[in-house]
């Protein structure tokens, strides 16, 4: 059902907070987790991003639409998000080269939001009371809204991998290329893959519940571990498969909930975080070169410090200099590495793509 101008919809979080504004996308209702995203460009990129499956979005840019949507900046085939929350929302849009207007976009892939909120104020209540399950409607009355709230599951203990990757195997890029990896597929970027095959890497994209042998069989010259949604420590299928690749000992390397994987595979707990990491400005420091990197970050999870501490097997290689969080790992003996943010930067800066260049020279130096 399409919306008619300027209806009502409510925003009831799980705290009791009801906020009152402008109904956007779809005519709807629709619950998640709400978490809010400081990135000044890059909704549509947000949005596909399938590491946001089960979440609701408060975008802290005042505007949000001026510039339409463009099939080119998809991160998976639709969005995959809950539902969104903004300040100023755009009918009208600048850039001539978008094929719709955000709330084209938005009706047609069936996303609910609500605009004319006081972001600022939302974002100061979600930072201090943590990240929280809440619910977008156009369609009920706040009184109505706290039974269907209620049936919202917690974002802790979920697995939603294997709910949003690709159901079968496929192939991206040149089949001639020198160099072969598998991928692990726990809710993958587009831009990921991207950023292998403009190396001259030929990937093999396997569902998030493939075991070893099977992805072993392809005989790759390395095994990456994608980033996804949902709680890591709800994954063991991942986890056991990541621990007989480290047998294997080839060239390994994680992103985001692939980093967690990685870490709990090497016996390193995650804990869920009170608000997570998301925003294209989260400043990392590389402890091997000492040089500091803007990064892309989208995660709600992180990896134990006191166990990284303890450990014997896992060293850190980057940490987060906001919170001092565990943003980087090297494992041990073994050609094995993760970060917990976003190189392939989309939306964001591009000061950590060489972690992919470090990937190609690790498989390389293997091959020689």
């Amino acid at each position: 059902m399409k919306l008619t101008t300027r209806e009502k919809a409510y925003l009831l979080l799980e705290d009791g907070l009801v906020l009152e504004g402008t109904a956007i996308g779809k005519k709807g209702t629709q619950g998640g987790e709400i978490c809010f995203n400081t990135g000044m460009t890059g909704y549509q990129e947000i949005y596909t991003d399938p590491s946001y499956t089960g979440q609701i979005i408060v975008n802290t840019t005042a505007h949000i639409g001026n510039y339409g949507a463009i099939d080119a900046e998809q991160e998976s085939d639709s969005p995959r998000i809950s539902g969104i929350v903004v300040n100023d929302y755009a009918d009208l849009h600048s850039r001539q080269t978008a094929d719709e207007s955000l709330q084209d976009y938005l009706e047609r892939n069936k996303v609910v939001g609500i605009a004319d909120v006081d972001t600022r104020m939302l974002v100061r209540h979600i930072r201090s009371k943590g990240a929280m399950n809440a619910i977008i409607s156009s369609e009920l009355e706040p009184d109505q809204l706290k039974s269907e709230l209620e049936k919202v599951p917690s974002m802790e203990g979920l697995e939603l991998s294997s709910k949003v990757c690709t159901d079968t195997p496929y192939f991206i890029g040149d089949e001639n290329a020198g160099l072969r990896v598998a991928v692990l597929d726990l809710g993958i970027k587009t831009s990921i893959l991207k950023n292998m095959s403009s190396r001259g890497v030929y990937c093999k994209v396997f569902p998030a519940r493939t075991g070893y042998a099977e992805m072993a069989e392809w005989e790759p010259d390395g095994y990456f571990i994608s980033n996804g949604p949902g709680d890591p420590a709800a994954m063991d299928y991942a986890v056991d498969t990541v621990k007989k690749i480290l047998e294997e000992d080839k060239p390994l390397f994680g992103i985001c909930l692939g980093h967690q994987i990685i870490a709990r595979a090497c016996g390193i707990s995650t804990y869920k975080m009170h608000h997570g990491h998301r925003g294209l400005n989260h400043p990392v420091k590389n402890i091997t070169t000492g040089l500091s990197e803007v990064t892309s970050q989208n995660h709600g999870f992180v990896i134990s410090e006191k166990d990284v501490e303890d450990s014997d097997i896992i060293e850190t290689t980057h940490i987060h200099l906001n919170d001092h969080t565990i943003a980087g790992i090297q494992v041990k003996n073994k050609k094995a590495f993760a970060v917990q943010y976003h190189p392939e930067s989309s939306p964001g800066p591009h000061d950590s793509r060489y972690l992919f260049d470090q990937f190609i020279q690790l498989m390389k130096s293997i091959n020689k």
